[in-house]
């Protein structure tokens, strides 16, 4: 089976479009990588009385890794860079591979090397390069 990375991007008071924007660019630095996938997640449908667009949907991606052992690795290498590239706005990222959930938000470039460096850790494979 194939691991998944659910990626979730927001920024706070950040209109639809802007999201989608960072969204797309941040989906084709990951294109580039050796990995299975990267897909755009749908939003679902809109609750009564809710904005016809749920924000938090647009920003949604989920990264098919493949079977390289050092996929995780590359895909969180361009998210530590994606994110250092943004610093005026400082988008927020929601991380999830199963029941494990990382958050960046709001904090310093070694504060997100270290929770990044963590969750790398718990998800790869024996013996491989963390």
């Amino acid at each position: 089976m194939e691991n998944t990375l659910r990626i979730l991007l927001t920024e706070p008071d950040a209109e639809a479009e802007r999201v989608a924007e960072l969204t797309g660019y941040l989906r084709e630095e990951l294109l580039d990588l050796d990995i299975a996938d990267v897909r755009t997640l749908p939003g679902g449908e809109a609750p009564p009385g809710a904005r016809a667009v749920d924000v938090t949907q647009i920003g949604a991606l989920l990264v098919t890794l493949g079977s390289s052992a050092t996929a995780l690795n590359q895909v969180v290498t361009v998210i530590r860079s994606w994110l250092g590239r943004h610093h005026d706005t400082r988008p927020s990222l929601h991380l999830q591979m199963g029941d494990d959930v990382l958050e960046l938000s709001e904090a310093t470039d070694e504060q997100v090397a270290e929770a990044i460096r963590i969750f790398t850790q718990r998800h790869s494979p024996a013996g491989a390069e963390p």
